[in-house]
């Protein structure tokens, strides 16, 4: 049973919720950029990190499931929105959008597989997309008074795999929320300290894990590049014959 969007945007209102915000967003940001021009949708619940792109992009939906409730969210710009969906069949055209945010969406879904399809239908060719999970060896997906603590929570392979056999290529990969799943304003206000300490100490154990990875056409299972751990998430770029990076 998924959350209510109240629960949500309580967490997410809090000195933790925040700080969790600020540091996926800044992963998102890194690699994406501002999104500039692109059409950018949201899964799951994945409103506090769609802020982060601002009126950069074309379009921002905010796509949160129906079991949710009512969300309050309050969209600037045209072609800006916030609906309610279902996992079975979401409410877009083929090819829509250009990437696509997963967050607390694949935990508590029925069926990831079903759901991992729906969202290729919705990706431009070419598109990129990025789930971000709860990491099962972390502590965050332990906490269930957080939202990263319900569900199924998933390893980076796990979440590879998925994503190869939905005809998608993996193109990076990395960890984030390295600090304690507590509230305490000393451990909030350090958030971004416990990232560079958490990934050189434990590299394997923050709480959430992030994959992006590239909608193909044509793609055999199994057949995606190899993902780079990054410190921080940043796309792969193809290496030339003379082995440097081609633009």
């Amino acid at each position: 049973m998924r959350q209510d969007a109240v629960t949500l945007q309580r967490f997410y209102s809090a000195p933790l919720g925040q700080a969790a915000a600020r540091i996926l967003s800044g992963k998102l940001t890194d690699l994406w950029g501002d999104a500039r021009g692109l059409s950018l949708l949201g899964l799951g619940y994945a409103v506090p990190v769609l802020d982060a792109f601002g009126k950069a992009p074309a379009r921002t939906v905010a796509a949160v499931p129906h079991e949710h409730g009512q969300v309050s969210w309050d969209p600037s710009g045209r072609g800006n929105a916030a609906v309610s969906v279902g996992d079975v069949r979401l409410p877009f055209p083929d090819g829509l959008f250009d990437r696509v945010i997963v967050l607390h969406g694949l935990e508590e879904t029925g069926d990831p597989r079903a759901y991992l399809r729906e969202i290729w239908r919705i990706t431009a060719p070419e598109g990129r997309i990025v789930l971000a999970a709860s990491n099962r060896s972390g502590l965050w997906s332990r906490a269930t008074r957080t939202p990263f603590g319900q569900g199924r929570p998933w390893t980076r392979s796990q979440l590879m795999n998925l994503l190869s056999i939905g005809l998608f290529q993996v193109t990076a990969s990395a960890s984030a929320l390295y600090m304690p799943p507590v509230g305490n304003p000393v451990v909030t206000s350090a958030a971004e300290g416990w990232e560079v300490m958490g990934r050189f100490l434990a590299p394997g154990l923050g709480g959430v894990v992030l994959v992006e990875a590239v909608k193909r056409l044509y793609a055999s299972p199994g057949g995606g590049a190899p993902a780079p751990v990054t410190e921080k998430v940043r796309i792969t770029r193809p290496v030339t014959t003379n082995g440097r990076e081609s633009h």
